[in-house]
Parts: structure tokens; C-alpha cells; sequence
């Protein structure tokens, strides 16, 4: 990924500066900025950065999985995937024959239900472990409102916010970047919470009604000219069958804090947000170490860590990843997705 700007890059930078005891970082697979979009925009800060890695520690940068030297014996390897979600199924098969004995697959995992199907059983026939990147599962502000629900009582919604401008030209070059669109992409995090702690699964569902003055739904010119239609903020309740209520907030330009809240006869009485004061330091420190990255990677930082350090230590002791969501899990919230898709668009229509 381009420095600054793909998660991959960030997971990178974390490892590198040893963030996970039980991970190390050997490789970089990087076909695109390796290839064809080596001079391309970001393919010169990333030539910079792999030269820079290479010389202070040792990593080897290579544009194929099939480039990769074979696993030691003794050896397990970790593959992290963190490209394209369309580029996924081909990614995941080539980590499963370069013998990654687990693999980190980074949110959705696959552009459709029947392919992150087709991941699973593949890697369940290989024995190979995948464990998903929803790092929201593990985070502190989502822990402290389900702790203060389970002890209090009342109804959550998460709030989930991100940085873009509020212009045509930001939203448009959002939309056609994440042309998976806002359920499979920016909200996909707060599904795997509702399917991970809240019993949501698609034959569950019992309604999904949308906020329709808080949300939004534009057409709008990516860079390459083309036209994508996409929410660029959502708000949804959804109720279950067993009696389970929970809301969902989205906003693509609602600032750089997100938030879980509970609810006890139509007011706040508790919410926690993302970064929390005691966050807040470790944000300013980031924000000078690596200025003009996208702002969520430092408030997600601790969560990108835990999950990492959870995944890694799982695929070398073989204890229990806690907390980290399954690609059983990522299956169930990819369908809720496609499920809702179609049924909030029309409602916004």
C-alpha cells in the first residue's frame, strides 16, 4: 500500500517498530507499486520508503507470492492481507501455497458472500487458519458500552466517522475507491460487531429501518470520469427476532471521533469515544512522527496492534486469538451486508 494512505503501509510501520512481540516483519509482496504503478501517483514514496525499510531492517520487498523462498523448517508463517478487496480470493490461494500456516485477512475479505465462501472452505481443506481484520472487536470504546449494556440495561449505537471533505471531488474519489460500497467498506466493522455480540445474522433480522434525514445517497464522478452511486452517511436501526435492538451510524465526513453510546428511555446515559483522552497523547505522537497519514490510523492504532499481536501469537502457540473475529464470522456479516444493501437504498430512494 502507498505510504500515508494503505492500511497495508501502517500494519508495516507497526511491525517495524516492534509494536507485536510475536510477529516480525520479512517480507513485503507489492505488485502494483513493484509493477505497473511504480511511477505512477504514490509509486515514488513507496520506491522511497521500501529502499529505506530495506536498508535499516533487512526486509525483502517482492512483487509476486510466487517470489517468496520457502518456509523454513521449524517456521511458521503469517501472511497479512491488505489489497484490493477484489484482489483477495486470488491473494488468499497464493498465502495457502506458500505454506501460511495462518493467514490475517484484512475487512470485508471478499467482494461477494460465494467468494469469502470459497476462501474458507479452500483454507479449511489446507488447514489454514484465517482470522479477520475487525479490529473494532477488540477496541476499548466498544468493550466499555457493551460492559455498561450488560450491566445497566438500554439500547447501543455506534457511531462510526471518517475524515473526508464534504466536495463532490473527495466523495467521488472515496466512492470509486471503496466501490464496494459504504456497508462492505467504512460500516462493515460495526455489522461484524452486531453479528460478533448482538445475535444479527440475516434470518435474524426481524427489520432494518433507515434514519432518512441523517442519511445521504449520491451519485457522484470518481477520478477516472466514471459515475458511482454510493451513501456518504447512513443511519439504520436494526431489531431481531430474539428481541435484540441496535443502531448504526456511518458518516464519511463526520470528523476524526467515533463513538459508542447507550440509550435508556430516549436518552444518553453513557458513551465512550475513539480516541479517548488517554488516546489522545499517543495521537498527537503519531500525527508528528508520520504527518499527512489518513488521521483513523492513529486512533485505530491500539486496536490495529491488538489484533495483530492476538493473531500472531495465535499462529505461533496456537492459543486462542481473543476477541478476533473469525472468517465464519466475516461470512455472516458480508451477507448481512448484501442483505441490507438493496433494502436501505431503496428506503433512501
Amino acid at each position: 500500500g502507498a505510504p500515508n494512505r494503505g492500511m497495508g503501509w501502517y500494519h508495516a510501520v507497526q511491525m517495524l517498530k516492534e509494536k507485536c512481540p510475536s510477529a516480525a516483519l520479512c517480507f513485503v509482496v507489492e505488485p502494483w507499486f513493484l509493477g505497473a504503478g511504480s511511477e505512477g501517483p504514490g509509486g515514488p514514496e513507496f520506491v522511497a520508503w521500501q529502499k529505506d525499510v530495506e536498508t535499516k531492517f533487512g526486509v525483502e520487498f517482492v512483487s509476486a507470492m510466487s517470489d517468496l523462498p520457502a518456509v523454513p523448517e521449524g517456521v511458521k508463517r503469517l501472511a497479512l492481507i491488505s489489497g484490493r478487496t477484489a484482489d483477495n480470493p486470488k491473494l488468499l490461494t497464493q498465502c495457502i501455497g506458500s505454506k501460511c500456516s495462518t493467514i490475517y485477512l484484512e475487512k470485508p475479505g471478499a467482494p461477494t458472500v460465494a467468494e469469502l465462501e470459497t476462501m474458507r472452505d479452500e483454507a479449511a481443506a489446507a488447514n489454514v487458519t484465517v482470522k479477520m481484520g475487525y479490529n473494532k472487536n477488540v477496541c476499548k470504546y466498544v468493550r466499555k458500552a457493551r460492559e455498561y449494556q450488560d450491566a445497566n440495561g438500554g439500547t447501543i449505537t455506534f457511531v462510526s466517522n471518517n475524515t473526508y471533505e464534504n466536495t463532490p471531488a473527495s466523495l467521488g474519489e472515496c466512492f470509486e475507491r471503496n466501490r464496494e460500497g459504504m456497508l462492505k467498506n467504512m460500516v462493515i466493522h460495526e455489522l461484524a460487531l452486531l453479528v460478533s455480540f448482538f445475535d444479527v445474522s440475516v434470518e435474524n433480522i426481524e427489520s432494518c429501518v433507515a434514519d432518512k434525514e441523517f442519511s445521504s445517497c449520491q451519485t457522484l464522478k470518481g477520478p477516472s470520469g466514471a459515475d458511482f452511486t454510493d451513501m456518504d452517511k447512513i443511519k439504520f436501526t436494526i431489531k431481531t427476532k430474539t428481541g435484540k435492538e441496535v443502531t448504526v451510524v456511518g458518516d464519511r465526513c463526520g470528523g476524526e471521533v467515533s463513538w459508542a453510546a447507550v440509550e435508556a428511555d430516549g436518552k444518553e446515559v453513557f458513551r465512550h469515544s475513539m480516541p479517548d483522552e488517554e488516546d489522545k497523547a499517543n495521537v498527537t505522537v503519531l500525527e508528528n512522527e508520520y504527518p499527512g497519514a489518513m488521521p483513523y490510523f492513529f486512533s485505530q492504532d491500539p486496536d490495529y496492534i491488538t489484533v495483530k499481536e492476538r493473531v500472531a501469537s495465535h499462529c505461533v502457540t496456537g492459543c486462542e486469538a481473543e476477541g478476533v473475529a473469525t472468517i465464519e464470522v466475516a461470512v455472516e456479516t458480508l451477507r448481512v451486508a448484501e442483505y441490507l444493501t438493496p433494502t436501505l437504498t431503496e428506503q433512501l430512494s
